[in-house]
């Protein structure tokens, strides 16, 4: 068959990668891609978000499975839009990715059916939110509503901290639109984990376990990003605590959804804390994250194929997946500045290098091919990961390779992985 993949990050050329493991895929096209996928697929000059163009380019070409990578088309409408087509396309409906689309509503279904989550108001004034604070312990949580690329969570220490964010996310418009309502919610601690599922609607088949790194700097610091880096599987993440996720969390929210005329097929991820008192969601996406999908998709013996398609045909019950009895690891190399503003079009050297080293695979994310040579083209540019016996191990190789990878103005944290022996 051939298969679309939509989409031009790391999380992208992870799933090209992988998908063109399949014996079943012919030909693999990504949408917009980046210099990587273009290694190994077609790329295809049509914005992620251009659901009209990738809906003509899908029937020209007859396509044969669409994979959405981004949140963005998803929340638009591009499965619905798609299966009017008569087109198989792997992911949420419109009504179902409002999972993503609005963490109030989220909020709301969670408060409604039981699933454990932090206490929380959500506010359209920003008067109103500024009141609310003022009566509560610190710290606090502030989120902006809509979709912010993962940076629309701002962790506040004191309560002015938490009247700035107010005021940056509903007044100053940080995130566009996505502020006009937020969400403010207890400060949860513990452990943060990240597990992904795959969901026909009825059943749920969860992935292994990951850990992601959302602050920009060195020891969890600084202004929350895409994600710095990731590795798998979290060891302290255990088989009693996986299935209690399984049984108390991801299928209780997709028999919600389903309650709720929302039936959820796709990607259900959960970031969760895992606190004193238990696992507590934070947030749900409906979408393979990124850059937890790199590390996930190197370890994942199974055919991820036939995984696409049961969600798809409602068959998820009759599958299971494999993986590795390794750990992985994706260190982020980012644009100095990263998440604030950053230059574009600086040449990368030493690619070959790192992607020769055993073990190792170079995803791009923010990468163009210009004139025969790879430039620079977003914030985060490279997800180099590395596959080992263990973590330690893994951890060590993946930064032997991004040693190896040069351009004027990277920016990456030293210590991926320094969690997963705690």
């Amino acid at each position: 068959m051939q298969v679309l993949v939509i989409g031009g990050g790391g999380r992208e050329h992870a799933l090209v990668w992988k998908i063109k493991q399949s014996p079943r895929v012919k030909k693999i096209y990504c949408a917009p891609g980046n210099a990587g996928t273009g290694e190994i697929a077609e790329n295809i000059p049509i914005a992620a978000d251009d659901i009209k163009s990738l809906m003509e380019f899908a029937l020209q070409k007859e396509i044969g499975l669409t994979v959405v990578g981004p949140e963005q088309p998803l929340v638009m409408g591009i499965v619905d839009q798609f299966e009017e087509k008569g087109l198989r396309i792997f992911g949420p409906n419109r009504r179902a990715a409002e999972l993503e689309g609005s963490k109030s509503f989220a909020k709301n279904i969670m408060a409604k059916y039981g699933l454990p989550t932090a206490e929380y108001k959500t506010f359209s004034s920003p008067v109103n939110a500024a009141e609310y604070i003022k009566f509560k312990n610190c710290p606090l949580v502030v989120k902006a509503d809509g979709l912010a690329a993962g940076k629309g969570v701002l962790l506040c220490q004191t309560a002015d901290e938490a009247l700035v964010a107010v005021d940056s996310i509903m007044g100053k418009k940080s995130f566009g639109q996505a502020g006009n309502q937020i969400v403010v919610e207890e400060f949860l601690q513990g452990q943060e984990v990240s597990v992904l599922a795959f969901s026909d609607g009825k059943t749920v088949l969860l992935m292994d376990s990951a850990q992601d790194h959302k602050a920009a700097y060195d020891g969890d610091k600084g202004p929350n990003t895409g994600g710095m880096g990731a590795y798998s599987p979290a060891p302290f993440f255990t088989e009693i605590m996986r299935k209690k996720v399984h049984d108390q969390i991801m299928l209780p929210m997709i028999l919600a959804m389903q309650k709720e005329g929302r039936p959820f097929k796709g990607i259900l991820y959960a970031g969760l804390m895992l606190t004193k008192t238990g696992s507590q969601i934070l947030e749900f996406n409906v979408r393979f994250g990124d850059p937890e999908t790199q590390p996930l998709l190197v370890r994942m013996d199974s055919d991820i194929i036939p995984i696409f398609e049961a969600c798809i045909d409602g068959t998820l019950d009759q599958c299971f997946l494999q993986w590795k009895n390794e750990s992985s690891v994706c260190v982020v190399m980012a644009a100095k500045g990263y998440p604030g503003p950053y230059e574009k079009g600086k040449p990368i050297s030493g690619l070959q290098y790192a992607n020769s080293l055993p073990g190792v695979e170079v995803f791009h994310a923010g990468t163009k091919t210009q004139d025969g040579e790879v430039l620079t083209q977003g914030g985060r540019i490279l997800g180099v990961t590395a596959i080992g016996e263990n973590t330690d191990i893994a951890i060590s190789k993946a930064y032997e390779a991004v040693n190896k990878i040069k351009w004027q103005g990277i920016h990456y944290r030293k210590d991926i992985g320094h969690r997963s022996s705690v």
